[in-house]
């Protein structure tokens, strides 16, 4: 063989093998269910079960973070997190925890937080016969004026 061609498929050798180690490192969101079944690392998307509180005390061990989680399927858990509790724990919507499950309880390596819009405080529907109404449903008054916004 010709060494143009010799390096051509070695170039495109490492090529292939660059784009497999690429898809082998996409996750995809899991349920705990899934993290129970294998030790590797799973990112699993839910909603912190306020009910069940959380637990946090600063004075004791500041890297010791616990709550329990809903995920997707309905499945509440302990979570375990190695870390100070994120600012905003409390307002967030959504979490994704990435990290192992051990028996019972995962524990997160990282927390990822989805938090509400600072703009959706104050939006309103404003219905076809003219009357405008808060997310909640409560009626807004009006008075007539038009304001105009710059």
């Amino acid at each position: 063989m010709r060494k143009s061609a010799i390096i051509g498929l070695i170039t495109i050798a490492l090529c292939v093998g660059f784009l497999v180690s690429l898809n082998a490192d996409t996750n995809t969101y899991s349920t705990f269910s899934e993290a129970a079944k294998d030790p590797k690392e799973f990112h699993v998307m839910g909603y912190w079960e306020k009910a069940k509180g959380m637990h946090y005390d600063a004075m004791k061990d500041a890297n010791r973070f616990e709550f329990h989680m809903k995920d997707e399927k309905g499945r509440v858990n302990k979570v375990i997190y190695a870390g100070t509790k994120p600012q905003d724990f409390e307002r967030s919507e959504k979490l994704v925890l990435i990290g192992k499950m051990d028996k019972d309880t995962f524990y997160a390596s990282k927390i990822l937080m989805k938090c509400p819009s600072k703009y959706n405080n104050d939006l309103v529907e404003v219905k076809q016969d003219g009357t405008v109404q808060k997310q909640d449903g409560t009626a807004v008054e009006q008075d007539g004026k038009v304001e105009k916004y710059n």
